[in-house]
């Protein structure tokens, strides 16, 4: 990114992460001086939480398939991965110096696999340009006279209106990182739309076990004692999981989830979760099976399990013959009284179509992500606020969602490049007037 000329015009970002550090790239390329403020001792702490197993920059399918991670939201998403899509994201990495690589899923890495590295040249190029940075200031909201209000450690500081403002103040995931969701009601104030935040890229609780054959509950909310001591924190795979909601929600796909201490949580879970939590919202409860041998026909599970065992004892007999041992054998336990483990149908069937009973998302401050809030309605193309002009956002603290593998960051950098895009624009348009 060049020097920029001089410019009489001023800019505030407020929030640190992907999205506001694209806006102030923005809005600086264009010429406008740019002030970050953030509310934690450096910026980008989620982008390093996000890449500490390896930063997942974005995904490599074709528009089509990506625009349709976003579900209802697609074709205002759509819109800004116009600006910045996965190969322009790639290419903007690699002017950093940062190369990226394909992974057998089709996801993005930087070759290194870390956050760092990346950050650390974003940030150089931003100070060089002259974007400037103000740490340890959290956001209060806005003075009678336009002013903005900031919390530091030497009390409250209000800094002058400035000619634009852009939010990207992130949801209310990880609040500890410093996206709490604490702005919503400093919006709602001034009569911006917001959608309730919730939690998105969750786990799920789990609720009292399920009675295959009588499809009733028959045991206590939970896991037993005996599986949690055994079997949480340890992954679930392969597996496939399927979903069919009472209002025609679907969903059926192949992963693994991991068992936590009241439920299941992961990358499958994950992936289902925007229809699992919607389904508990309306019906208090959502119905989930597991397939525990996903590679297998359920004839060729029937037949096994049917098969004569001999002296061998059940359990020895399904390891055997169709390898369901330790965690899967451990679930075919919660789900299945004796008379029903006994029984070679009920059993076979309970392999390939596991019921399990979910009651509520785990805490929005676990999650990945979030969904909810402000309503991308009450914005304009270039996401400045209708009822605030001249106050753009950014990120995750749109309504929006997407599942994790790339799509989150990726359209949370296209949504800051937009608004930085459309502050720098609607500057220029008052300028011209």
């Amino acid at each position: 990114m060049s020097q920029p000329s001089p410019s009489s015009k001023s800019a505030i970002v407020i929030g640190g992460g992907p999205a506001g550090l694209m806006a102030a790239e923005r809005l600086r390329a264009a010429g406008v001086e740019v002030d970050v403020y953030d509310a934690m001792a450096s910026v980008g702490r989620k982008f390093l939480l996000a890449g500490k197993g390896g930063l997942n920059l974005t995904h490599s399918e074709d528009r089509p398939l990506f625009d349709s991670r976003f579900a209802e939201r697609s074709t205002s998403v759509a819109a800004w991965l116009n600006e910045l899509d996965g190969p322009g994201l790639r290419a903007w990495a690699a002017e950093l110096g940062v190369e990226t690589f394909v992974g057998s899923s089709g996801r993005v890495f930087p070759t290194s696999m870390k956050a760092a590295p990346l950050l650390r040249a974003w940030l150089h190029r931003l100070r060089e340009a002259g974007v400037r940075f103000h740490m340890r200031k959290r956001w209060l909201g806005w003075a009678e006279d336009g002013g903005l209000r900031f919390a530091g450690e030497g009390g409250e500081t209000l800094v002058t209106k400035p000619d634009v403002v852009v939010l990207a103040l992130g949801g209310a995931s990880w609040p500890q990182l410093g996206s709490n969701g604490a702005w919503a009601p400093l919006l709602a104030q001034r009569g911006v739309e917001i959608a309730p935040l919730r939690a998105a890229n969750c786990g799920f609780e789990l609720g009292a076990r399920q009675d295959p054959s009588l499809d009733q509950a028959v045991a206590p909310i939970g896991w037993s004692e005996l599986f949690t001591a055994r079997f949480a924190g340890l992954p679930v795979k392969p597996v496939a999981l399927h979903f069919e909601g009472q209002t025609g929600r679907q969903f059926a796909r192949q992963g693994e989830f991991v068992i936590t201490e009241d439920g299941i949580e992961g990358s499958l879970v994950y992936a289902a979760s925007a229809l699992l939590r919607e389904e508990i919202a309306e019906f208090c409860q959502a119905l989930i099976h597991l397939d525990l041998l996903p590679d297998r026909s359920v004839d060729f599970v029937a037949a096994e399990v049917a098969r004569p065992r001999g002296p061998r004892s059940l359990s020895t007999h399904l390891k055997s013959r169709l390898g369901i041992e330790g965690l899967k054998a451990g679930l075919l336990r919660e789900v299945l009284n004796k008379e029903q483990y006994g029984d070679p149908a009920t059993l076979a069937a309970t392999l390939k179509r596991l019921p399990l009973r979910l009651v509520a998302a785990r805490p929005v401050a676990e999650a990945i992500s979030t969904a909810g809030g402000v309503r991308l309605e009450a914005l304009t193309a270039g996401l400045m606020l209708k009822q605030m002009p001249g106050v753009f956002c950014a990120g995750e603290m749109l309504d929006w969602e997407a599942p994790t593998g790339g799509y989150l960051l990726s359209a949370s950098m296209a949504s800051g490049r937009v608004a930085g895009e459309g502050a720098a624009g609607w500057l220029a348009g008052r300028s011209a007037a």
